[in-house]
This record gives structure tokens, sequence and C-alpha cells, in this order.
């Protein structure tokens, strides 16, 4: 491996490992997605720690869980610039600060370029977190008529797609780093496939037909609460449930789960499309030689599943995602069976890069996976925390979860969840009941209750 390698850790928004075609998906085109697993390490289960959107990329650049770097487990942020809101969410905003080092004040502090390109939801500025150079849409969730705020500057609107300029902005970058031929760390984030699934090209939605969508065995759709309302939020986001713009009113003839699902898939291969290009500009730059690449999803999408949309819940759907890395010093076409998550990541990057991983950190590196070991049958295994289904460890055979008592602090006397995803892959058979007391159920409840008394929570409050 280079002594000192470049980085790029790209994150899209709510992909579950299952809709890529490495993972097994027989109708999806992922083909550069693929081609990065072929060329590097593919985790076979890789989760998310907290499958929300804001307190996943929290967990990535502090290196902790959300409860300890957020001090709380939800979304919510709010800013103004030159008089406009920028990345509005909730009317009262919960603030979550990420208070200390983060793995790009540690790039940087060993000498790196540090850069964030693309959706950003974290509180506070990218400045503040380490990085020295940034580009974030204003917008969460929009992949047109977009806003972005570079370097703190005055908000500007590119024509287009925001995935396109994003790109372009991220070959800008590796054009300016090929040319100060200085070592960067570069966190990149593409906001698909998260919805509105409707603000994306004509091609990308229909680029599948209803007969290529795989729905998985436990989706219940007649359990789906007010579909009509969620598949309108899927198709347009934001601009349906706060801005009720009148176009967004009322669903599309024939847009039923499955039409919503086939969508989905498009605007996962748009994903798969941009990851392509970054990667064919590596190598046209002669840079692929020398760059880590880190492909990953904040987290998954129930897309049905046991009647449910979104996130935020303790089942496969959610917290599974897709995490593949390939470069320098890294193995070539291995599915590694460790265990991995969102909060092992920056300690492996810094372990790769030589640089010290600073003792807060709470993840645990995967180099050694990267180098094609087998992982320690004791340390593998992950935790997760949702707003709603309480938290879980996941092994690579089975998840177990505690409901959440009067509050996240607080938790349920015995598992309400326990499953063996070998034997039971969908999640079918809650063993919690019948199996709750067998001496595997008693190990996993035991780390995990070890996991939340030893895992501080933060506090939440604008002071850095």
């Amino acid at each position: 491996m280079a002594s000192r390698p470049n980085v790029i850790f790209c994150m899209c928004d709510e992909l579950r490992a299952f809709e890529v075609g490495c993972y097994g998906h027989p109708t999806i085109r992922t083909p550069n997605i693929d081609a990065l697993a072929a060329s590097g390490v593919r985790f076979e289960t890789a989760v998310s720690n907290n499958p929300v959107c804001m307190p996943a990329r929290s967990i990535v650049l502090s290196g902790q869980y959300s409860r300890t770097c957020c001090g709380h487990l939800g979304n919510s942020v709010h800013k103004v610039v030159d008089g406009r809101h920028i990345m509005p969410q909730w009317p009262v905003p919960k603030w979550r600060q990420v208070k200390q080092p983060t793995v790009a004040h540690a790039f940087r502090d060993a000498g790196y370029a540090t850069a964030a390109i693309g959706k950003w939801h974290v509180e506070a500025w990218p400045d503040e977190l380490g990085f020295g150079h940034y580009n974030i849409p204003a917008v969460q969730h929009a992949h047109s008529a977009q806003w972005f705020c570079e370097d703190g500057g005055a908000l500007h609107a590119p024509p287009g797609y925001s995935v396109e300029y994003e790109l372009e902005r991220v070959v800008g970058y590796l054009d300016e780093r090929a040319r100060d031929q200085e070592p960067f760390f570069l966190y990149y984030n593409i906001s698909p496939p998260h919805m509105p699934l409707a603000d994306a090209p004509e091609r990308i939605r229909e680029m599948y037909a209803r007969e290529d969508v795989i729905a998985r065995p436990n989706v219940r759709e007649a359990d789906l609460k007010d579909p009509a309302n969620q598949f309108l939020i899927y198709l347009w986001d934001y601009r349906y449930y706060r801005d009720f713009l009148p176009y967004t009113r009322t669903l599309p003839e024939g847009c039923d789960l499955r039409k919503i699902h086939a969508m989905y898939m498009g605007l996962t291969t748009w994903v798969d499309e941009t990851v392509g290009k970054l990667t064919t500009a590596l190598r046209e730059r002669g840079m692929d030689g020398d760059t880590v690449v880190i492909f990953t999803s904040d987290h998954g999408d129930n897309m049905g599943s046991f009647g449910r949309m979104g996130k935020a819940t303790l089942n496969e759907e959610s917290i599974r995602i897709p995490l593949c890395v390939s470069g320098p010093g890294i193995a070539r076409g291995h599915a590694s069976a460790r265990v991995a998550s969102l909060v092992d990541l920056a300690p492996t990057m810094l372990e790769l890069a030589g640089v010290p991983v600073p003792a807060h950190m709470q993840g645990r590196s995967v180099a050694a996976a990267l180098r094609g070991e087998a992982p320690d049958p004791a340390e593998n295994y992950a935790l997760i925390e949702t707003t709603g289904d309480g938290c879980g460890i996941r092994t690579p055979t089975h998840l177990l979860g505690l409901p959440w008592g009067s509050s996240p602090r607080d938790v349920g006397e015995r598992p309400h969840y326990l499953f063996d995803l070998t034997r039971d892959p969908y999640e079918l058979e809650n063993l919690a009941e019948r199996e709750g007391a067998s001496p595997l159920a008693k190990d996993l409840e035991a780390r995990l209750r070890g996991w939340l008394e030893r895992t501080p929570w933060g506090t939440i409050g604008p002071e850095a």
C-alpha cells in the first residue's frame, strides 16, 4: 500500500444491500459497484448502527455511536444562509453537534487535504468538522432545483440535476489534487436512491419494468398505513409534505408499491453510474493505484417489508447496507465474513492511511478484514440503535433486539426480537418468546446490555 494513500469515502442514501448485483439481486444493473467489489473486498454483512440519515452520517464522521456523538437518535437540523433556510428539517431544532475531533480532523492534522462534496445532513458546518473545502446542498432531498453552499459563500443554484453537478465538482477536485500531489480525504455523498424518486431523469425513472422488481417474501403491502400518502412522499419528499406544491398532491394513475420499487431501482442504477464515473476519473488521472475507495450507504429501506416504508427499524431491510472497499493493499475479489458497521469506518480509514486513531473513537478498525484475514468470532458483531424498534446486536447468523422503555435511555427487561438469519433470512419467525432464554440469546443479550452500560450519552446543545 502507498504510505499515504488518498481515501475517498463515497456514501449514497437509503440503499439496502439487497438491491445491489454483487449482493445477489438478479435484475438490478449495478456493474460499477459490482466491479468495485470484484477488485477489492465486499463485506457480506454490513450494517448501519443507526438507520437514520443524520445519526448515520454523524457516526461515520465521529467514529462514535450516535448516542455519544449526537446525544440523540433521530433527525433534525436548521441553518440560515443569506436569509434562506439551509437544510431545513423540523420546526424545532434539536442541537446535535459532533463535539470531538472527527476523521476529517485526524486526516487534516496528518497533512491530508480534506473535502466534503454532496449531501451533508450533519449539524455543524463542514469546516467546523475538519474539512478544508466543501460544497454541500441546501436541501437534503432534492435532485433538481437545488441550492448549494461552497466554503461558506453565497448560495448558488446550478442547472440540471445535483447528482451530475456534484460529480463535476468531485472531478474538478481530483484535478486539483493531481496538480498538487498532496494526499487527500474526500467525503463524497450521493443523494439517491433516497426520495424524491420522481425528481430524476425520465430514463432513470422508467429504467425498470414492474416485472424487474423482486419483492422480498416479508413484504406486506396490505398492511401499509395510508399508502397513497407514503407513495407521494416517496415521489416528491418535502415538496409534498412541507411545501404542498400543487403538482405533488395527486398520485399518478397506476402508482403502487411495485412502481415505487421499480423507480427506486432506477435511482440505484443512477448511483451506480455515478460510481462508475468516479472510478473512471481516478483511472484517467492515474490516481487509482494510490486511492482507497470505500462505497456504502447510510441505511436501507423497508420498501413494504412488514408493512413498513422507509427506515429507522431494527430489521434487515433497514439496517443492512452494501460495503465495498478497493485500493492499494486491499485484497482482491474477497468476500469478508467480518460483520462491519458504520462506526468502524473512521478508524479503518485512518489505519489504512497510517494515521493514529483518536482514543475517543468507539469503532473497531476492519483493516485486517481488508487484508483478507478471517474475523475473530468473539468480536464479530455490530450494535444498532433505532428511534422506533429499540437496540440490537447483529452477528453473522443472528439478530437480537431489546425494546426501549419509556425512552431510549431506558431499555426493556427482555428481548423482543430474536431471529436466526441463516435459517430465516426474511425474519418471518421471531424466536424471542420461545428461545429468548437460550444460551445463545443470553450471550447476545449480555453483550448488548454491556454495550449499553459502557457507551455514554453525549449532550444536546448549541455549544461545541
